[in-house]
């Protein structure tokens, strides 16, 4: 899902009294609050989850759980203070306005710019990994015709303005938290049944503890006989990517009615959304599929579904 908050580019006007001078630009306040918390939900969850999430468990094992709990408190400590910011201040540069604001202009430069040139790498990763889920699924269909269907699409529901990007954003939200509960669902009955997934491991809580070498099977940080680093610290790179999105909550405050009631609660709800989103589904995951099956070449949401047929 696009990540990026479209500003309406609102035409400058002349206003009666004025001396026929330009108004400046002004952002229409369109997004509600049901808007925003689920702008900020569906940030938080993205290809970090569904696809990344497969990556770091090769890397660090059960031990992501802590992972995940270390970066989220982490991530919920940048927003909150953003998001206070946000509220006192509700400007449509965010963190870049803060930087130039309360640091400097070039503070406020780099910031800019650095995140710009971040959701266009970012933006590439996303459909690059939307062209192999839709291979996965339709063999016969090449990536990169998905790829680009999907670029041109998401591009024009963001030239549509704030608001119908607001309710794009909130619908396809929902789907992906359906999604999500559906995994857990469906593997918490796995679980209760006690069923034998085609891994021929019984899926079973115990195999976060069981299976080479427990909890923390890589440490905290090594290498492999074949060059590879792995271990808990090298996952914490996967997971703080996972948590790209979050940020969307400051970006949002001058697009939104009502930033002082809707910004803190979708603030407030991040711990909550990490915990079940996050901890919980992968938590999920690795005691239906065995984290040592989880390779890292493609979804482990993909495996658990496949796995219970």
């Amino acid at each position: 899902m696009s990540k990026n908050t479209m500003h309406d580019s609102t035409a400058t006007a002349s206003r009666p009294g004025t001396g026929n001078t330009p108004a400046p630009a002004a952002l229409r306040k369109s997004l509600k609050n049901r808007h925003v918390q689920l702008i900020a939900l569906g940030g938080a969850i993205g290809t970090g989850l569904f696809y990344g999430s497969s990556e770091s468990i090769a890397l660090a094992g059960p031990s992501i759980l802590l992972a995940y709990l270390v970066g989220g408190l982490a991530i919920f400590m940048i927003v909150r203070a953003l998001g206070e910011m946000s509220v006192e201040d509700p400007r449509a540069g965010a963190f870049s306005y803060y930087a130039t604001r309360y640091w400097s202009k070039r503070a406020g430069f780099v910031s800019g710019w650095n995140y710009w040139f971040n959701y266009i790498l970012v933006s590439m990763v996303e459909l690059s990994v939307v062209g192999s889920f839709v291979n996965y699924w339709f063999p016969a269909i090449p990536q990169w015709v998905s790829a680009a269907v999907f670029l041109v699409v998401i591009a024009a529901m963001n030239l549509l303005g704030v608001s119908k990007f607001g309710e794009f954003e909130f619908w396809f939200a929902i789907i992906k938290i359906v999604a999500v509960i559906a995994m857990i669902v469906g593997g918490l009955a796995v679980l209760i049944a006690g069923l034998q997934t085609d891994s021929g491991v019984k899926a079973s809580f115990s195999n976060w503890f069981a299976l080479d070498g427990g909890v923390l099977p890589h440490g905290l940080l090594q290498q492999s006989a074949d060059g590879q680093w792995t271990g808990l610290l090298m996952a914490l790179v996967v997971v703080m990517f996972s948590f790209g999105g979050t940020e969307l909550i400051g970006i949002t405050a001058g697009e939104t009615e009502d930033p002082r009631r809707t910004i803190p609660r979708a603030t407030n709800g991040i711990i909550w959304r990490i915990l079940v989103f996050y901890i919980g589904a992968l938590g999920v995951i690795m005691a239906v599929v065995p984290w040592n099956t989880i390779d890292g070449t493609t979804s482990p949401f993909v495996q658990i579904f496949d796995s219970v047929g």
